[in-house]
């Protein structure tokens, strides 16, 4: 049968079959109808265990284990309550019960870590944040309560078991829910699923167990997650549940904010609507619960202001380099030639600066594609880069202009590591340059242009060669002619 129509008719019949138990009257084929609900959830979920194999198979046999021992514990009830006459609490169905807990935390945790994103951390902190809160109104209200009261330290364990087994299965799921990954229907069934299991065993746990017309406040709940549970294993997103968001790291959205702000209040207002309504305030857990968030939201906080930092400083690095070649850009150009100008000024040493252009850079890229051009442009800035001196600074100016800025070096040094990078220019390509000297009076702009103007002078006197500029020596030197 086509997988699209499968989980829809597991669906339509789970949903079908709870209708039937809410007519059914008390009685052992109601609880059998029960038990086979959760049956068929089990065995959706080995059915995309054998199907799938892998990571997502594992995590799908440990899901339908949990869902096992679940209607494990249904069964054994079943025979308590009709077969053998008995109430028993606590009994070995509670000991399968229990067993759901961990082997679906384990599905989530082993979810949760294939899903992990390279931003990972913010969202461990921030799923450390929601159940850190929430673990507060839980200890109020139900573990706190169950502390006590019971005949042996098994009946103890077992009255525990279930909130604190709720905690850790909150955990998961919040867990999972922070990290990255792709939000298939498969994986939002199964959210479902969980969060009908757990709000279940909140009425469970703090209604005693209460019924209305023979029917216990919790069941339905139960019942929603092994539908929507055995739903989710035939659902044809079953395999994806590790396929990670085409998004990348999930993003601080205004939501999670909120999310986290309505957490983290959650002590708080907890404190308040125990004074409100004249019970005696869990002052420990709040304190404890209170100091836990208030570590935890400044490590957020920190993490944030890290990540706001790294950004700033790649933006700053984009703003100042040259996508293409990794050069500094012009506006780093100008600063450096500024900071330059000082350090020449104060201990007299001479700065020359060259403008550089690759010679017939036009009818290459014609010949030759834009692609190969490029390549050619970020191959000269590695080339010449790696022949630079540690002071010599290489920017790349626009188009197939570079400058190349030289403090300390005379024009004759200077023309020596033209030379150089005439050498090592890749592709069996030339270059023009125009070469100027600081006169000590002159602007950046000035020295600039003059470099510009000898860069004309040498492409009009054939190319290929370095031309001093007017004010530095007139005309082209001795050893800049074409090699």
């Amino acid at each position: 049968m086509d997988g699209s129509r499968t989980w829809r008719i597991h669906l339509l019949g789970g949903l079908l079959a709870m209708g039937v138990y809410v007519l059914l009257p008390y009685g052992i084929a109601r609880d059998a109808l029960y038990a086979a609900v959760g049956l068929a959830g089990a065995a959706a979920s080995f059915l995309a265990a054998v199907r799938l194999r892998g990571a997502v198979g594992l995590a799908w046999a440990l899901m339908g284990l949990g869902l096992l021992g679940a209607s494990t514990g249904d069964l054994m009830w079943l025979y308590y309550d009709h077969i053998a006459g008995l109430d028993p609490f606590p009994s070995l169905a509670d000991v399968f019960y229990l067993l759901q807990y961990p082997f679906v935390t384990a599905a989530l945790l082993l979810l949760s870590r294939h899903r992990r994103t390279p931003g990972d951390r913010g969202a461990r902190l921030d799923s450390a944040i929601v159940t850190a809160g929430l673990l507060l109104p839980y200890w109020v209200l139900l573990i706190e309560p169950n502390i006590g009261g019971h005949d042996s330290t098994f009946g103890q364990v077992v009255a525990l078991g279930y909130p604190l087994a709720d905690v850790v299965l909150l955990a998961g799921l919040v867990r999972l829910l922070a990290v990255g990954g792709a939000r298939t229907p498969s994986f939002q069934l199964i959210t479902l699923a969980m969060l009908s299991l757990l709000s279940g065993d909140v009425i469970f746990t703090s209604t005693v167990g209460a019924e209305i017309s023979g029917l216990p406040l919790g069941d339905l709940p139960f019942l929603m997650s092994y539908v929507l549970w055995g739903a989710a294993a035939l659902h044809p997103s079953a395999g994806d549940l590790l396929r990670t968001s085409p998004d990348g790291a999930p993003v601080f959205t205004t939501r999670r904010l909120l999310t986290l702000m309505a957490v983290v209040l959650l002590a708080p207002g907890t404190m308040a609507a125990q004074l409100l309504a004249g019970f005696e305030p869990s002052a420990w857990p709040v304190t404890v619960t209170s100091a836990l968030l208030f570590v935890l939201v400044v490590a957020r906080m920190a993490l944030l202001l890290h990540r706001l930092q790294e950004q700033a400083r790649m933006l700053d690095e984009v703003a100042r380099t040259d996508m293409l070649t990794g050069l500094p850009n012009r506006r780093t150009l100008d600063a450096q030639l500024a900071r330059e100008y000082e350090r020449a000024d104060g201990d007299g040493t001479p700065l020359c600066l060259a403008m550089i252009d690759l010679d017939r850079f036009k009818q290459f890229n014609d010949a030759h594609g834009h692609q190969a051009g490029d390549l050619l442009l970020s191959g000269a800035a590695t080339a010449w880069s790696l022949a630079l001196g540690g002071r010599d600074m290489l920017a790349r100016y626009g188009g197939e202009e570079f400058v190349l800025v030289m403090p300390g070096r005379d024009l004759r040094d200077a023309e020596r590591l033209l030379a150089s990078l005439r050498v090592v220019t890749p592709q069996g390509q030339t270059f023009s340059a125009g070469l100027a000297l600081w006169d000590g009076r002159e602007r950046p702009s000035d020295l600039l242009h003059r470099a510009d103007l000898a860069l004309y002078a040498a492409k009009e006197a054939g190319r290929d060669r370095v031309v001093r500029a007017a004010g530095s020596r007139p005309g082209p030197s001795p050893s800049s002619t074409r090699a």
